[in-house]
């Protein structure tokens, strides 16, 4: 994270110059402008978090300049000086907006003391704001169930919470990929932050490049009016990419300066803004194919990439499904004020049996539709449906079976339907080949019958 920044307006270079000396003494970056128009400039591509004008400029005065940043961010305080104070015009300035009106000569401990202040309350402010939107969240924890592949995941994320690089999360629809983007941002140093997602699937290649970066008045027919993009609206917090290869070829190379320099342009600009944000992207395609097929850079690859974290798939975690519904069917019972809702033996062997091409959220699915339709405090197997495939997972169904049972029976269907070949099998069961080698052996499950 950078550190605080403060923009310093005045046309005398001496005492910009002490300022400026003695704030970064102080830890803090310092940009400078002699006007009026150098100091908006400078404001919208720097990002202050405190402006410092002197109230008399070339161009203008302090309180010419106050709307003009108020309109790009209301939320930058600005500090006046001036050599010519007045109560009148003491009481004018605080009316239009400014912070706090000081004199020169300037004391800079007292200076200080106000830039302290104005930075805790704005982390204060930031705080509370981004409390309350935790509050209201109700995201499902990315990490329910005990199996081994989620209990990976969960240790995998928790070590790269205090990174800054980008994480790429991979995994099929539904699995939970954006919740544990949420998640990483919560728990992470920018989680106090803005939290900004963008669905790439499906944009145009124009409509995707003014969502992310913005476009300047005039760019093109229908920019009536100056446009923030996403990443200046994540500035200090994390901007999450779902489905990032869907990104057009001709946006991927300004995506990438992004990444590497903090620096882009809006659409019809000629100015670099500055930026400071962590990207997180996902995708259930093969990113690595895309990268071969020419389709994804492989420079922008290796730079999403960084840090990898695979979601398994419902099918791959079965003894997890039960955990699952159990906890989606709490939270729908509180929400429809139904009381205690069981899932009967059966409904568990049903949801265990079927493949999920859909995840966690068709389970989700499944389930509300279950409690809707149902008058009944316990879910049974006839209570469930699966988009018309209940009828031929019941053929196979056994309620007296184990896990282990269960899932021998389901791994030899898939391997007789597909003649016993591996590598198709493992596809449609959703699990690496070598993983299904190792549960042929596990259930000894001989060559003669796959």
């Amino acid at each position: 994270m950078s550190r605080n920044r403060i923009l310093i307006v005045d046309d005398e270079p001496g005492l910009r110059f002490g300022i400026r000396d003695f704030l970064e003494l102080q830890g803090y970056e310092i940009d400078e402008a002699e006007s009026c128009r150098e100091a908006q400039e400078t404001f919208r591509t720097s990002r202050p978090d405190i402006v410092i004008a002197d109230y008399m400029l070339p161009d203008g005065t302090a309180l010419d300049l106050l709307p003009r940043l108020k309109e790009i961010n209301p939320d930058i305080p600005l500090l006046i000086l001036t050599a010519h104070g007045s109560i009148d015009l003491a009481v004018r300035a605080i009316k239009e907006g400014a912070e706090q009106f000081l004199t020169k000569p300037l004391e800079l401990p007292a200076l200080m003391v106000i830039l302290k202040r104005l930075l805790e309350n704005q982390r204060n402010r930031h705080k509370q704001l981004a409390s309350r939107s935790r509050q209201v969240r109700r995201a499902i924890n990315p990490f329910i169930g005990v199996s081994s592949s989620i209990r990976a995941l969960a240790e995998q994320a928790k070590r790269v919470l205090a990174t800054e690089s980008p994480v790429l999360i991979l995994g099929e629809t539904g699995t939970g990929k954006g919740v544990l983007a949420r998640w990483l941002h919560d728990n992470s140093p920018r989680g106090e932050e803005a939290f900004v997602d963008l669905n790439c699937a499906g944009l145009s290649r124009e409509l995707l490049e003014t969502e992310l970066f913005g476009h300047e008045k005039g760019a093109f027919t229908s920019a009536t009016a100056s446009k923030q993009g996403l990443f200046e609206v994540a500035h200090r917090g994390t901007i999450f990419l779902d489905e990032i290869g869907d990104v057009d070829l001709q946006i991927q190379p300004k995506l990438l300066k992004v990444l590497e320099d903090n620096r882009f342009r809006r659409v019809g600009d000629v100015r670099d803004r500055q930026v400071d944000v962590r990207l997180i992207a996902a995708t259930h395609q093969d990113i690595g194919q895309l990268v071969r097929d020419k389709t994804f850079r492989d420079d922008l690859y290796f730079r999403v990439s960084t840090i990898p974290l695979a979601f398994p798939s419902l099918r791959e975690r079965i003894e997890d499904i039960p955990i699952m519904a159990n906890y989606l069917l709490d939270k729908l019972a509180t929400d429809l004020g139904r009381g205690e809702i069981q899932l009967e033996p059966d409904s568990i062997k049903a949801l265990q049996a079927y493949s999920w091409p859909g995840n966690v959220r068709e389970l989700r699915n499944v389930i509300e539709r279950a409690v809707l339709l149902s008058e009944q405090k316990n879910i049974r197997f006839q209570d469930l449906h699966f988009d018309g495939h209940s009828k031929r997972r019941a053929s196979y169904l056994d309620s007296n079976l184990t896990l282990d049972e269960l899932e021998k029976q389901h791994i030899e269907r898939v391997l007789l339907e597909e003649q016993g070949r591996v590598e198709k099998a493992a596809s449609r069961l959703g699990i690496p080949r070598s993983s299904l080698y190792q549960k042929i052996k596990k259930y000894q499950l001989s060559s003669s019958r796959v």
